[in-house]
């Protein structure tokens, strides 16, 4: 009994992996062995759009349509407050940080950014030329 379930068990991966490579299969590696070393990615330079960039849809966080590179945000310091901040978004012409920033998760309107939103590129991401990994059919609705 145990014998039979075991040849049985390994027809059945063979059949698996045999239908896997059949439907073609393929990783993103390309043809790089496994084995191999990763090819260093070329690096690719933020894009800087002037005005911002338009959402995909409804509810997307905003993506940042500028360098971030020199941009500090710790446990000290949150640079990207310079220019979103409540106080200082008119005069730097910058998007202000959303009012949904200042609240708790316990419904609590706080003075200064909710640590739960502090950290700005969790959300953000900057924007770069690059031809994507994999097709994206993706629409959004607005």
């Amino acid at each position: 009994m145990k014998k039979t379930f075991i040849t049985l068990l390994a027809v059945l991966a063979v059949l698996v992996f045999t239908g896997a490579a059949v439907a073609g299969v393929s990783s993103l590696r390309g043809e790089q062995d496994i084995q191999d070393m990763a090819k260093k990615a070329s690096k690719k330079k933020q894009m800087i759009v002037e005005g911002g960039i338009e959402r995909s849809y409804k509810l997307q966080p905003p993506v940042i349509p500028h360098k971030i590179d020199k941009e500090k945000i710790n446990l000290k310091m949150n640079t990207c407050m310079r220019c979103h901040s409540e106080k200082t978004y008119e005069k730097k012409k910058a998007p202000k940080v959303g009012d949904s920033h200042y609240i708790t998760r316990d419904g609590k309107t706080l003075e200064t950014v909710s640590s739960r939103r502090y950290f700005c590129n969790q959300c953000h991401a900057p924007q770069v030329n690059a031809d994507p990994l994999v097709e994206n059919t993706f629409e959004g609705v607005k």
